[in-house]
C-alpha cells in the first residue's frame, strides 16, 4: 500500500545506499598487522524482547517522544518471494485485504473507527509489502485506554483474523490494478528488461510484489486464503510497541491476546531466498522513448555482511568513512566550469537478498556518455591508485562523530518511529540493536584507530572485475549510438591505463570571519508569554522572534524573511533574479570557494541557505547550539560578503541545459509544465524551462540582484526556535544580526497579476504510451482571507478526500489513491484553490470525474455528513497535539504569521475554533468555493495512435 516497488527498483539502479557493512570475521587484522577482537554486540537494555510459546516475537520500549503516543507495528516474514505461480501479487493483495474487514472490524469499520479516533488513513494508518516481508503500522494516542486496547486488537486481527470476504476481494481487484497502472511507464518497461540480469535470474526477478494482471483479475478467494493460512503464522511474526506506555502492562496484553495464534499443523518451510553470485560479468543496454536521461550504472555484487559483532560495527564505520570521502570528491567534480556529467557518484552499500554492492553511476550529458563514464571511473581509479589523504580522512572522521554525537545528545528526544525502524531490522534482518549509548561510545573509542590504509583498501576490494553488472538506460533516439559490452570494457581499460594524477586537497586555514563586526543593541523587547515568545528589535531595525523550547536537545531552527523577492524585477531580468540566490549559495562565501567552505565547516552541525522567492528574500538555517555563532557568522557573510564564482555559474548552466535535452519526452514533465502555464495565464514566469530562458541568466545581473535584496536588513524578521536561552543568545544576536547593513528603505512585494483564468476550462495533454490517465480538477477564485474561512476550506477539502476514497476507491474501484487539498493566500490578493487529483484508466476518466462532481454536489445540496466532520476534527486535534511539541511546526508557524501580520496567539484557540465547522457551514463553503463555474480540468492521456 505504501511503497511502490517499481520506483524503488529504478532508484536502486541509479544509486545504491551509501551505508553498509563489510563482511565480518571472528577477529580482524588491520594492514598494520594489529589484531582486533570481535565480540557479539549486546542488545539495548531499554528494549523488552520476548517470544511466546507459539513463536510470536514481541519488542516493547517505553519512549515519550512524542508524549501520549505509541507506534504499533506488526511485521511478518512473508512477502512476494513466497508466492507460488497462482499467487503472483497476492502477498500485496493480502496486505490490502487486512484493511477490508477483520473478525472484530468487518468491512470498512476498522478505517472508519480509527479515523474517528484521529488516525489518518494513508498518512498514519498504513502498510507495505516487499519481497521478503509485510509490515503494518498504526500510530495511536495513549491517553485513551480503550483506543489503545482496540489498537492492540487490530494488530491481533491482522495477525490471523482477516475475513477475506469474496465481495471485498472483488472490489479490491480494481484498486490494486489501478495501483499497478500508476507504476507503468518508461521505468517499468526498462525494468522488465534489466531485472532478470540484475537479480541473476533468481526467484526475485519473477516475484515483483505488485504481481501480474492475469492473477490479480482471476484468482479465486481460496487461493489468497491459502497464502494467508500458510504464511501469516506466529513463528514468522513480531509485534513492535514503542511509545508512552507501561512496558509490563503491554507485555501482559500481548501474552493474553497473541498466545492463541496458531501455527499450521504442517507448516511450509520458510526458505530464505538469496540472489546467487554467478562469478561472471553481465551487460545490458535498454532504451525507451520516454526516458529523459542517459544513465550508466556499474554494480559489483558481493556476499552481504551481518551486523552482529564489534568487528562488523567497526567495519561499518570504515565503510561509511570511505563513502563520505568518495562522495566529497564527486561533489567537487560537479563544481567544475564544465562538469563531465549531470550527476555521478560511487559508493559501497547494501543491496538485497544476501548481497552487498559496490556501485558507480553516471547521468550523462546528452551525447557524452563515454566522457561521463570515464570521468566517474577516473575518480575510482584515482582512489584505487593513490588512496585518500590524511586530511580527507580526518574530515570524514569529524563528520561521522558529529552525527553520532548529535544522535547521542538527542537520545531522550528520539522519536518512537526511529526505534521502530531499528527493531524491524533486528527482527527481519537480525541486525544488532545495541542502543545509542553503546554505539556512540564504541565509535568514540574506535574511530581514532582506523587507519588511512584500511579505508584505502576498500576500492580494490569491492570495485573488482568479477560479478560486475553494467546497466545502461537511455532515450530511444540514442539506440544507435549506445555502446556494447566490449566498448564499455574498453572504456574501463582505457581509464586504468591513462595518466591519472593524485588528488590535491584544497583547504584553507583562514578563520571564517577574521574580524568581528561592530555590534548593535537590543532597543526594544516584547513578551508574548502565552506561547513562550519574545520579540526583540535591534538598533539597525532587524526584528527577532525567539521561542526557546525543550523539544530537542541539539537543534535550533532559524528563518528570516523580508518583502520584495523577484516580483520587484522585470520579466527581462526574471531568469537572473530567480537564479541569483542559488548561484550565490553554491559559490561559497567571502574568501572561501565552494570547495573550501564545506571543508572549513567540517565537524559543525550548521546549514545556512539564502533564498529569493517571488515575494520575499530571506535565510533558511539550522544549527546545533554549540555552532550557533558559526551559523550567525554565515548569515552575516551572506548579507555582507556574498561570493560569485564564474566556474560555478558555468557548471550550473551546463547542468540545466543537459537536464532539458529530453524533457519533452517525459509525460509527467510535460503535464506539470502545462498545468503551470495554464494556471499562470501563460505568463513567462509560469511557463516551463527552455534553453532560451537558461541563456537569459546573466551572472553579473544575478549577483547585482542578490546584493540588492540583502543590502538592507532593516525590514528583515528573524525567527529562532529550539534549544537556547533568551539571555544567552542575545549577545550573539547583537554581535552579528545587529551589525547587518541598514538603510531603512521601505519595500513591498508587487502584485504581478498572475492568476488562473476564470470560467470552465478543459485542457487535455496527450503524452505517453501507457493506457493510463492523470486527472487534476482545480477550483479557484477570489477569497475573503480569515481564520474562519481557512478552517472551513481545510475541513471541506478533508471531507471531500474522505468521500472520494469511499466513492472512487472503495465503491467504484477505479483509483488507487485519490487526493483533495486546499490552499489559500492572503497576499498579493486573497485567493483560494481546491485541487482534486487521481490516476485512472483513460476509459474511466469521464465516469470518475462525474462521480467526483456528484460527491461535491451532495455536499452542496445536503452539507457534509456529521461523521466526516467528526473524523476531520479528531485528526486535527491529534495532529495539533503532536505538532505543538515540534520545533519544525513552530518555526513554520511563527514565520508564516509574522510574514502575514497575523496574530500568533490564535494557535491557542485553534482547536476551539473547529467547533464552528458544521454540516451547514461546509454546505455554504461548497456552494461558494466549488460552484463549478470556476473549474479547470487537466487530463493527461496517452498519445493518440
Amino acid at each position: 500500500m505504501k511503497k511502490c516497488i517499481k520506483s524503488w527498483l529504478y532508484l536502486l539502479v541509479l544509486s545504491i545506499c551509501i551505508n553498509g557493512y563489510v563482511q565480518a570475521q571472528p577477529n580482524l587484522k588491520t594492514k598494520t598487522g594489529r589484531v582486533i577482537n570481535s565480540e557479539v554486540l549486546p542488545l539495548d537494555t531499554a528494549i523488552k524482547v520476548g517470544k511466546l510459546k507459539n513463536g510470536f516475537t514481541y519488542y516493547i520500549r517505553r519512549n515519550t517522544e512524542p508524549k501520549e503516543r505509541v507506534q504499533l507495528y506488526l511485521a511478518t516474514k512473508a512477502g512476494s518471494i513466497l508466492e507460488n505461480e497462482q499467487q503472483l501479487g497476492l502477498a500485496h493483495f493480502m496486505e490490502h485485504m487486512s484493511f477490508n474487514g477483520t473478525k472484530n472490524f468487518p468491512k470498512n469499520e476498522l478505517v472508519n473507527y480509527l479515523q474517528k479516533s484521529g488516525v489518518r488513513f494513508g498518512a498514519d494508518l498504513n502498510a507495505y509489502t516487499s519481497f521478503d516481508e509485510t509490515v503494518y503500522q498504526l500510530p495511536l494516542p495513549t491517553d485513551d485506554p480503550e483506543l489503545f486496547k482496540n489498537g492492540m486488537q487490530i494488530m491481533r486481527d491482522w495477525a490471523q483474523d482477516a475475513l477475506l470476504d469474496p465481495s471485498e476481494i472483488d472490489k479490491e481487484r480494481g484498486v490494486i490494478l489501478e495501483e499497478k497502472r500508476l507504476g507503468k511507464g518508461a521505468q517499468e518497461r526498462m525494468q522488465n528488461k534489466y531485472l532478470p540480469m540484475l537479480f541473476n535470474n533468481s526467484r526475485y526477478a519473477k516475484r515483483l510484489p505488485i504481481g501480474t494482471e492475469e492473477v490479480l483479475k482471476s484468482f479465486k478467494p481460496e487461493t489468497i486464503r491459502q497464502f494467508y493460512k500458510d504464511w501469516y503464522r506466529p513463528e514468522l511474526q513480531a509485534l513492535i510497541v514503542v511509545g508512552d506506555v507501561n512496558v509490563a502492562q503491554v507485555e501482559k496484553m500481548i501474552i493474553s491476546m497473541f498466545s492463541d495464534l496458531k501455527n499450521p499443523a504442517k507448516p511450509l518451510p520458510r526458505t530464505k531466498y538469496t540472489i546467487p553470485l554467478l562469478n561472471k560479468n553481465q551487460f545490458i543496454a535498454v532504451t525507451d522513448k520516454e526516458m529523459p536521461y542517459t544513465v550508466a550504472q556499474v554494480m559489483v555484487k558481493h556476499p552481504a555482511a551481518d551486523l552482529k559483532t564489534t568487528g562488523d560495527m567497526r567495519n561499518s564505520i570504515v565503510r561509511t568513512l570511505y563513502n563520505l570521502m568518495i562522495s566529497a570528491r564527486f561533489s567537487e567534480l560537479m563544481k567544475q566550469a564544465n562538469p563531465p556529467f549531470l550527476q555521478g557518484g560511487s559508493s559501497i552499500g547494501d543491496f538485497m537478498a544476501g548481497l552487498d554492492v559496490a556501485s558507480a553511476f553516471v547521468v550523462a550529458k546528452p551525447g557524452e556518455l563515454e566522457s561521463g563514464f570515464k570521468a566517474v571511473y577516473t575518480e575510482i581509479e584515482r582512489a584505487r591508485n593513490f588512496g585518500f589523504v590524511a586530511t580527507e580522512l580526518e574530515r570524514a572522521k569529524q563528520s561521522y562523530m558529529t552525527s553520532m554525537e548529535a544522535a547521542y545528545k538527542e537520545k531522550d528526544k528520539t522519536s518512537s518511529e526511529n526505534y521502530v525502524q531499528e527493531y524491524l531490522r533486528l527482527f527481519l534482518q537480525e541486525e544488532a540493536s545495541p542502543g545509542i549509548d553503546y554505539e556512540y561510545n564504541f565509535a568514540k573509542n574506535t574511530i581514532g584507530g582506523i587507519s588511512l590504509e584500511e579505508v584505502n583498501g576498500l576500492t580494490a576490494k569491492y570495485l573488482t572485475d568479477v560479478n560486475r553488472d553494467v546497466i545502461i538506460m537511455a532515450p530511444e533516439k540514442e539506440t544507435a549510438t549506445l555502446p556494447v559490452e566490449a566498448t564499455v570494457n574498453a572504456w574501463i581499460q582505457a581509464v586504468k591505463q591513462s595518466n591519472i594524477t593524485a588528488y590535491s586537497d584544497q583547504v584553507s586555514d583562514k578563520p571564517l570571519l577574521a574580524v568581528k563586526p561592530t555590534a548593535g543593541k537590543v532597543v526594544s523587547e516584547k513578551k508574548i508569554g502565552a506561547i513562550g515568545v519574545t520579540e526583540l528589535t535591534l538598533s539597525n531595525g532587524v526584528k527577532v522572534v525567539l521561542k526557546p523550547t525543550d523539544f530537542k536537545n541539539d537543534e535550533i531552527l532559524i528563518n528570516a524573511f523580508s518583502p520584495g523577492g523577484t516580483s520587484l524585477y522585470s520579466d527581462a531580468d526574471y531568469q537572473s533574479a530567480s537564479s541569483a540566490s542559488s548561484l550565490v549559495a553554491r559559490s561559497g562565501i567571502s574568501e572561501f570557494n565552494s570547495i573550501q567552505l564545506p571543508k572549513l565547516l567540517t565537524g559543525k552541525r550548521v546549514s545556512v541557505t539564502p533564498y529569493i522567492s517571488e515575494r520575499a528574500e530571506g535565510i533558511s538555517a539550522f544549527s546545533a547550539p554549540k555552532d550557533l555563532e558559526t551559523a550567525l557568522q554565515l548569515v552575516y557573510l551572506y548579507f555582507t560578503q556574498p561570493r560569485k564564482d564564474e566556474e560555478i555559474f558555468k557548471s550550473v548552466i551546463q547542468q540545466q541545459k543537459g537536464a532539458l535535452a529530453n524533457r519533452e519526452n517525459d509525460p509527467n514533465s510535460v503535464f506539470s509544465d502545462t498545468i503551470s502555464a495554464v494556471l499562470g495565464n501563460y505568463n513567462i514566469r509560469r511557463t516551463g524551462p527552455t534553453l532560451s530562458k537558461i541563456e537569459q541568466i546573466d551572472l553579473e545581473k544575478a549577483y547585482s540582484i542578490y546584493k540588492d535584496r540583502f543590502a538592507d536588513a532593516s525590514d528583515f524578521t528573524f525567527t529562532f526556535v529550539g534549544s537556547f536561552k533568551d539571555q544567552e543568545i542575545r549577545p550573539l544576536l547583537e554581535q552579528y544580526l545587529g551589525a547587518l547593513p541598514s538603510s531603512k528603505r521601505k519595500e513591498e512585494a508587487k502584485d504581478l497579476g498572475i492568476y488562473p483564468p476564470a470560467g470552465e476550462i478543459t485542457k487535455n495533454v496527450y503524452k505517453g504510451q501507457e493506457d493510463k490517465a492523470t486527472v487534476r480538477l482545480i477550483f479557484s477564485g477570489d477569497y475573503k482571507y480569515s481564520d474562519e474561512n481557512n478552517n472551513r476550506l481545510d475541513a471541506l477539502a478533508e471531507v471531500l478526500q474522505i468521500k472520494l476514497i469511499e466513492r472512487l476507491r472503495e465503491e467504484e474501484s477505479g483509483v488507487y489513491s485519490p487526493g483533495a487539498g486546499a490552499s489559500y493566500s492572503k497576499n498579493p490578493r486573497n485567493r483560494y484553490s481546491v485541487t482534486v487529483a487521481f490516476g485512472c484508466a483513460p476509459a474511466n476518466v469521464d465516469k470518475l470525474v462525474n462521480a467526483t462532481l456528484d460527491e461535491i454536489n451532495k455536499i452542496k445540496q445536503n452539507g457534509a455528513q456529521a461523521g466526516d466532520i467528526e473524523k476531520y476534527v479528531a485528526e486535527e486535534r491529534r495532529t495539533t497535539e503532536t505538532q505543538l511539541k515540534q520545533n519544525g511546526f513552530w518555526a513554520g508557524y511563527l514565520t508564516s504569521n509574522y510574514q502575514l501580520n497575523e496574530d500568533p496567539l490564535k494557535i491557542l484557540t485553534y482547536l476551539d475554533s473547529l467547533k464552528k465547522i458544521t454540516p451547514e457551514s461546509l454546505k455554504t463553503a461548497a456552494n461558494e468555493y466549488l460552484s463549478g463555474s470556476n473549474l479547470i480540468k487537466f487530463v493527461l492521456l496517452p498519445e493518440k495512435k
